[in-house]
């Protein structure tokens, strides 16, 4: 057996110590196959050596016992358990390994987490979510295992969900089709596109099921979030939008997103200020925090979509300072009106008409301090308390002014 990128000794290592722990069966599976697959009959670019999943039937500690008994700790590191089901991570010479004992899933409710069981490779590879995913290597046979037709997928180019309740088990696989497409270029099959159909024109009826129709089921929040941040962290996000406005599958988060002509502008704008881009993205729905409290986003960044709003409507009002004021005007009004820098940042995203001079505020004029420093007001007699911040805050409004 030969994986691309895997050194052919690492093997040799792996397949002595399962036979030597007993291990039945041992498969590597998912990103791995698939990417090899791609590589060494498709031409496509190998990218490096991904983490590299492997399913067993048998005991997941007791194959890294037995490695780190042949290995020895030099070569065998940070080494970690996790969960009921004993997942093992580590690194053999450098490069990532997870161990997992082969299970079989059910889904009590859809949305909900799945109820797992030890089970066999085969049941394993039925949990999972594409075809071209379900494909796993046997180490200890050779043998290529595709019981879904994942390598014929693969040469058509297509995304083919497991079986016919995939995505109203788990609406989060929209999510990661979305990832696929944009990443290797495949297309749904008519049949998979036809369940995301089915499942959006039923949404949100999982919310409704716990009788909070604000509120994702938690696990279900928690997995599409995750699959979000996957998606705006290392894929060409703004393909994968694409594919799902095409599948108007925008209303798993919010419809006012389907057609969002500002998107790709903004979230472009977010990665150049150095800002996470989800926020970005639900900076268009017309209540951002909601969507935000939704998906369980983190408390901080529901705060600067909060006060989002109440920037929009300031800026229109006449409290607002006129669009070719000073520096030391802006700022002033600003900041007393206490604005987070992050929310001017996410407003600059949407480029309002004055956003020349709220990124002028982000990027330079909030960073100016006063040309004279407390200690200095202090040796001039100045006391310490309300008056000398008044001070040093005149100070340097002074020094914006001449900046102009």
């Amino acid at each position: 057996m030969n994986l691309t990128g895997v050194p052919s000794s690492l093997l040799a290592e792996l397949r002595s110590a399962a036979v030597g722990a007993g291990v039945k069966r041992l498969a590597i599976v998912g990103g791995a196959v698939r990417d090899g697959l791609l590589h060494e009959r498709y031409g496509r670019v190998w990218t490096g050596v991904p983490d590299l999943d492997w399913i067993l039937e048998g005991d997941a500690m007791g194959l890294a016992a037995e490695l780190l008994k042949r290995c020895g700790e030099q070569r065998v590191t940070e080494l970690q358990s996790y969960g009921s089901f004993g997942t093992v991570a580590l690194q053999l010479d450098g490069i990532a390994l997870d161990f997992a004992m082969a299970r079989k899933e059910t889904y009590p409710m859809p949305g909900e987490n799945p109820v797992v069981e030890p089970g066999s490779l085969d049941s394993d590879l039925v949990r999972r979510d594409f075809t071209i995913n379900a494909i796993a290597q046997d180490l200890l046979s050779g043998q290529l295992i595709d019981p879904h037709r994942g390598q014929q997928d693969l040469a058509e180019r297509r995304l083919v969900f497991l079986h016919d309740e995939s995505v109203s088990d788990d609406p989060t696989r929209v999510i990661r089709a979305s990832r696929y497409a944009a990443r290797l270029g495949f297309v749904l099959s008519p049949e998979a596109l036809q369940q995301v159909t089915a499942t959006v024109r039923r949404w949100p009826w999982s919310w409704q099921l716990h009788d909070a129709p604000d509120q994702a089921p938690p696990a279900l929040a928690n997995r599409l979030r995750m699959e979000l941040d996957r998606l705006f962290a290392g894929e060409p996000w703004a393909l994968a939008l694409d594919c799902l406005e095409e599948w108007q599958a925008m209303a798993l988060l919010d419809p006012s997103l389907q057609h969002d002509r500002g998107r790709n502008r903004r979230i472009a704008w977010a990665q150049r200020l150095g800002l996470p881009l989800l926020p970005a993205w639900l900076a268009g729905a017309p209540d951002p925090e909601a969507v935000a409290r939704r998906l369980g986003v983190p408390g901080q960044q529901q705060r600067w979509l909060k006060q989002l709003l109440q920037l929009q409507d300031w800026l229109v009002s006449a409290d607002a300072p006129d669009l070719h004021a000073a520096p030391d005007v802006w700022t002033a009004a600003l900041e007393t009106q206490g604005w987070m820098p992050e929310t001017v940042a996410f407003m600059v995203c949407s480029q309002p008409p004055q956003w020349k001079p709220l990124l002028r505020w982000w990027g330079r004029w909030r960073h100016l301090k006063s040309p004279r420093s407390a200690r200095d007001l202090i040796a001039d007699g100045w006391s310490s308390g309300p008056a000398l911040g008044n001070e040093l805050q005149r100070l340097r409004l002074e020094a914006l002014k001449r900046s102009r």
